[in-house]
Order: structure tokens, then sequence, then C-alpha cells
């Protein structure tokens, strides 16, 4: 009996591609082609089971306030993008961004200033673009500004470096604005293998699902329930995977405390990411 083993997947966005690489399967000798058929019960050889290492995890990060803050930035862009398009006398003052996508905070400054009814896809996208181009202008004139939260990084090398699970992006970022900002922090981007953003979605309770069936290409199947998680900083992170039974774990270094997010039903809470071993062994209890 044949197993036949396809390495000619690939997940592919609008930023980035991504790859089944042969490191991952113990059960594969290195070949040239990039179709492999792995035999098991040769005659000419003892039978050996097949050892596959299953991808067990998708592991989605959210980004500001979880991995990191970009000291105001994307709240003075978005508003002077309202501001350039709407006219000087507009306040963005008790609206909040936090868990929502950039598509919805756009909305709602809209609807406030008096587009109710009138809130086209056509006028979000055109002060989405307006954001994108102040949020580079805004990063780069504070780029010294731009912080990771403890642990971040220590996290995301332990998990990057393990052969069982996917590292992704899951965000209210519209897709270059969450590009834009995890550069100005100093990140590699290429170690988020898949992501879902706010411009692939304006509900963020639908981005877990997208997430999900993008990492189908690497993990040969798509991931639901606890083989899902999610790291964040808000109660919206903590539900939003509620459809597909995402696992939630929540990071208090946002606006909200570890009881808040313990009590919208996070599997974990940490203060912050220091100790990077116990949030790994959080992610894959």
């Amino acid at each position: 009996m044949g197993v036949s083993v396809d390495l000619d997947s690939s997940w592919s966005g609008p930023d980035q591609s991504a790859r089944f690489h042969a490191a991952e399967f113990s059960c594969l000798a290195p070949q040239s082609t990039s179709r492999t058929r792995v035999l098991a019960g040769s005659p000419s050889r003892p039978s050996a089971p097949t050892i596959f290492i299953r991808m067990r995890k998708l592991i989605l990060f959210d980004i500001d306030g979880t991995i990191l803050s970009t000291a105001g930035a994307g709240r003075r862009a978005i508003h002077r993008a309202i501001v350039d398009h709407l006219g000087p006398e507009y306040s963005a003052d008790g609206i909040r961004f936090d868990g929502k996508t950039d598509p919805q905070i756009v909305t709602e400054l809209l609807e406030r200033a008096g587009h109710t009814g009138r809130v086209t896809e056509d006028l979000i996208g055109v002060v989405c673009d307006l954001y994108l181009e102040r949020l580079e202008l805004e990063l780069k004139m504070n780029r010294g500004l731009v912080k990771l939260y403890p642990g971040v990084r220590e996290l995301l090398a332990r998990l990057t470096q393990r052969s069982d699970c996917v590292v992704g992006l899951l965000t209210g970022n519209l897709e270059r604005g969450a590009y834009l900002k995890l550069t100005s922090a100093g990140l590699e981007t290429s170690q988020f293998r898949v992501g879902a953003f706010g411009s692939d979605a304006a509900n963020r309770s639908e981005l877990p699902a997208i997430a999900a069936a993008r990492a189908s290409e690497l993990m040969g199947r798509v991931p639901t329930r606890e083989d899902v998680v999610i790291l964040g900083d808000t109660p919206a992170d903590v539900t939003c995977g509620s459809a597909i039974r995402a696992r939630a774990i929540g990071v208090a270094t946002g606006s909200y405390r570890v009881d808040q997010l313990q009590s919208f039903g996070a599997f974990s809470v940490f203060d912050d990411f220091s100790d990077s071993e116990a949030v790994e062994t959080a992610i894959f209890a």
C-alpha cells in the first residue's frame, strides 16, 4: 500500500507565499522532484510505518496591544485621514479603536461625522487609502517609539523553530498597515506564514475562518477548535474565534486587565509574554 504526499501546495497572498518544506515531514527522503510518493511494505525490505509529523496548531497573533505599541501612530493617522477628507472640525474623541477592524473604525468615524446611511464601500476605501499613506509617514517620523512588548521576540522565536505549527496573524489592521507596523518594530514579517486582516472582512468574527482556510494549504486540513489558538489583548480577540471554537489566550498588555479577559472565556491569560516558555506551554496544552 502506498501513501502519497503532495509537496506542491502553497498559500499565496498579496505580499507573501508559503510552501511545504520537506524538513516538516520525517517520512520523506531527499528527492529532486516536487511530488514524492512514499511506499510502505516494499517486498525488498522490512515493512515500516510511515511517520508523519502533523501540523498540530495554527497560532494567530493580534498586533496592536499584543505584539507591539505604535505610541498612537495608528490613531493619529486615521484621525488625520478623516480630517483631510471631511475638514478640520472633525474629532475622533470618545471612539475606541482597540479590538476593531480598520474598516469598522472608519465606518464609525464617518457615521459620527454625519455620513449615516451614506457610508459606502467606495467611501470607506478612499479613507482607508488616505489612512495608509498617513500611517506610513507617522511610523517613519516616530520609528523609535514603536516598541515590542516584553517576550514577544522570544515567543516568536520559540514557535517558528517548531515543525508542528503554523504562525500567523489575525488582526483588524488592513494588510498593508499590518506589515508597516511589524516592519517598524523590527520584526521579520516572513515568520508569519498566513494571515487574516481587516482588509479581508470588516467583521472581526469572520477572520478566524479565513485564516484557517488559508492555513489548510500548509497543514493539509482546515484546522478548528483547540488546533487554532488566537492570542490577543481585547475581549474581541478572545471571542472572535467562537464560530470555529478556537482557543483564545489573552495578554494584558493593552487596555484590558487579566480578570477582564478571563471573564470573556480566555483559556489562559498572561500579564505579558515575558515567560515565553509558559505561553508556549499554554498554546500546546
